[in-house]
């Protein structure tokens, strides 16, 4: 886990946030074991930003791979940073619902552990499509 959140740490340094100065980092590991981590980047139009969990998601799906077995996430301080509803719908997009979610400090401590089901619960993914 220290190499997922050491990844997220790196990541929220290269966020572009000059509106919010909130950086946030995320890294997720792929099911190969390799991570891909993404940061937020705003735009001038806030609606066509990105956060960082979907640019993390861009890096893996541009890496070759399809599954995310485990994510890490941080924002600013030592506040509780979680992905927000439209991240944890990407994520469910490519996680199964038992997939660990790692809340962490902007110095990589520990915060809190969730699964993707506790934070979206009675979730809609692939398998609901075939």
């Amino acid at each position: 886990m220290r190499d997922l959140i050491d990844a997220a740490m790196k990541a929220r340094l290269r966020a572009h946030a000059p509106y919010s100065n909130f950086l946030v980092g995320a890294a997720m590991r792929d099911e190969h074991g390799h991570i891909h981590g993404g940061c937020n980047i705003e735009n001038a139009s806030y609606p066509q930003g990105w956060c960082a969990e979907p640019s993390a998601i861009s890096a893996l799906v541009m890496a070759g791979s399809r599954r995310i077995t485990e994510v890490a996430v941080m924002g600013n301080g030592s506040t509780l940073c979680t992905p927000c509803g439209g991240c944890r719908q990407k994520i469910r997009e490519f996680a199964s619902a038992e997939v660990k979610i790692h809340c962490c400090t902007e110095t990589g401590e520990l915060i809190q552990t969730f699964t993707l089901e506790e934070l979206l619960p009675f979730s809609f993914g692939p398998e609901n499509l075939a």
